[in-house]
């Protein structure tokens, strides 16, 4: 009983170049949690991109409230049990660990820098760093993306690339929402962003290595019993 090894979520090829992302993207959600605690007003940044998209009506204010809605705890979930449902369709067990443990996470690191950070909108007690909505949404299209390289066998530069592109439109998409409808602030939007690019690839990583040293761990013991069950067979 040696079934064939579960396919990674994070593919050799793109370990490096997301980690580096991953990085990068660290460094920006610490810039601006610095920059912005405590603060209850947009900065010059925000206040430029909030004009361009300020005063959205009928009907991009009903897809901008479409989008908010997948954010929301009755979204969110259908997403995620559809995800999670596709996942172990396509056999692939370790991708739906990622969706409900990487969004989870995600969604946790965010909730936890909102109170570190203490930066407010419409009021003390809405805390807006990063967008929760921008990191959620982020997450799931970044496991999807790592599914879909995985199971198109993309190499380095087109895995890498797909992954940035699906997590560029995702954030651009529930970005541009949470900003037209006055929930956050472009950088909040920025934050939520860089914080799904931070957790998943670190996620995918501990998924794989979990699930690796598990699958050691079984075959060990396969081993073990076929070695001790060989003498009494000849006996």
């Amino acid at each position: 009983m040696t079934g064939r090894p579960a396919p990674a979520v994070l593919p050799p090829s793109l370990r490096v170049w997301l980690g580096l992302i991953a990085a990068l993207a660290a460094l920006v959600v610490v810039a601006l949690g610095v920059l912005y605690a405590g603060h209850s007003e947009p900065g010059g940044v925000d206040m430029w991109i909030q004009t361009a998209v300020d005063g959205v009506r009928s009907p991009w204010r009903q897809v901008a409230l479409a989008m908010d809605f997948l954010g929301e705890p009755a979204g969110s979930a259908t997403l995620i049990v559809a995800i999670v449902t596709g996942c172990l369709l396509l056999r692939r067990p370790r991708a739906a660990v990622l969706v409900v443990a990487g969004v989870g996470i995600t969604v946790g690191t965010a909730t936890l820098l909102k109170h570190l950070v203490g930066r407010t909108i419409h009021g003390d007690e809405n805390l807006s760093y990063p967008s929760g909505h921008t990191a959620f949404f982020t997450a799931l299209a970044l496991v999807v993306a790592l599914l879909a390289t995985g199971r198109l066998g993309l190499g380095r530069t087109a895995g890498t690339s797909l992954v940035f592109a699906a997590a560029l439109v995702a954030g651009a998409a529930m970005g541009w929402a949470q900003v037209a409808l006055g929930a956050h602030y472009p950088t909040d939007v920025l934050g939520g962003w860089c914080t799904a690019l931070v957790v998943i690839p670190a996620t995918a990583w501990l998924v794989d290595r979990t699930a690796d040293r598990l699958g050691d761990r079984t075959a060990d013991r396969l081993g073990d019993r076929t070695a001790d069950a060989g003498p009494r067979e000849r006996r």
